[in-house]
């Protein structure tokens, strides 16, 4: 369950970043961002605040998908 609850939430939080970035992805390129924002963002919520539950998990997990994006952006992408 822990796998599905990822991907639902990383889908979510990937979504949810790319549109408040502004940038246009693919939905696998969306997703993907998503679930890396959610172990990055999910875990620092969770240790600095500990904060738990479903908001807490989808509040981290959209605050990493826009870190990523913004790394992305900075050192990897075009400007």
């Amino acid at each position: 369950m822990g796998v599905i609850y990822l991907i639902v939430i990383g889908a979510a939080a990937g979504f949810l970043a790319t549109r408040m970035m502004k940038v246009e992805t693919g939905i696998v390129q969306t997703v993907l961002i998503g679930i890396a924002g959610a172990l990055i963002g999910g875990l620092v919520i969770r240790m600095l605040l500990t904060v738990g539950g479903l908001l807490g998990g989808l509040i981290g997990a959209v605050l990493g998908a826009m870190l990523l994006i913004w790394l992305y952006q900075t050192y990897l992408g075009r400007k």
